[in-house]
């Protein structure tokens, strides 16, 4: 059972080094591929230094920032191609816990598709202002019911697949971006009749780099469910047995 974590990076210097220590020392086999879109601030010497060292990283660099949703897929796909069997995704600045990766693949013994779930239990959020918390709480209350998935964090960034969920998702027609990609993939995989848990994670906000967070990513958020709803119903994404 071969295992890979996909980071994406953009200016994360100041964080990705101790990320990799940590992550190279869970107790469990896994491997990286940190895909790095061209960051200014030596984020991916950072990671070659690493490589050297010996640490079990595959980097990938662009020539600039292309999109989260762009190096996600394009991870995916590298991750499938090398045949892996379990793949994780997750940031790369901390507020993501690497430690639940161990409770990921054990959940991961008896379900399709983990997410690492801010809204499970409540609200598991540490250091968000109040208008950062509604809007992410708002957004995801707001593609439950339009969207009709049984997922309380749909717009959650920490996640894990088996590889046949990302086999069977049609990640080349995956074209969304920032919370939106978050959805669609999640979507996508619901409708193709996978089997989704949710576990509850304290969800930590970065304390050193800049969020990423855009009205950009917002507005595609709230129009991207839409798409999804009217996708489904004419057909345009691939159905499962579970939702004929």
């Amino acid at each position: 059972m071969r295992s890979i974590v996909v980071i994406p990076t953009y200016n994360e210097s100041e964080n990705i080094g101790n990320l990799i220590d940590i992550v190279v020392a869970l107790p469990m086999e896994l491997d990286l591929m940190i895909i790095d879109d061209g960051s200014p601030d030596g984020t991916a010497e950072i990671i070659k230094e690493k490589i050297k060292n010996g640490a079990p990283i595959q980097l990938v660099e662009r020539s600039g920032k292309l999109g989260l949703g762009t190096a996600y897929v394009l991870g995916f796909s590298k991750a499938l191609e090398q045949g892996y069997d379990r793949i994780y995704q997750m940031d790369a600045d901390f507020s993501h816990d690497p430690a639940e990766l161990l409770n990921f693949q054990k959940a991961l013994e008896t379900h399709d598709q983990v997410i690492g779930s801010r809204y499970l239990q409540g609200v598991s959020v540490v250091n968000w202002p109040i208008r950062r918390l509604m809007l992410s709480w708002g957004a995801n209350k707001y593609a439950q019911i339009i969207t009709g998935m049984p997922i309380k964090d749909a717009t959650a960034g920490f996640k894990g697949f088996r590889r046949e969920v990302l086999e069977n998702i049609e990640l080349g027609k995956v074209k969304a971006e920032g919370y939106s990609f978050q959805i669609e993939m999640n979507f996508r995989a619901w409708v193709a009749g996978f089997n989704i848990k949710e576990v509850s994670i304290i969800f930590v906000d970065r304390t050193i780099g800049q969020s990423k967070m855009s009205k950009k990513i917002v507005f595609e958020a709230i129009f991207m469910v839409w798409k999804l709803r009217l996708w489904k119903m004419f057909g345009k994404i691939k159905k499962g047995i579970n939702n004929e």
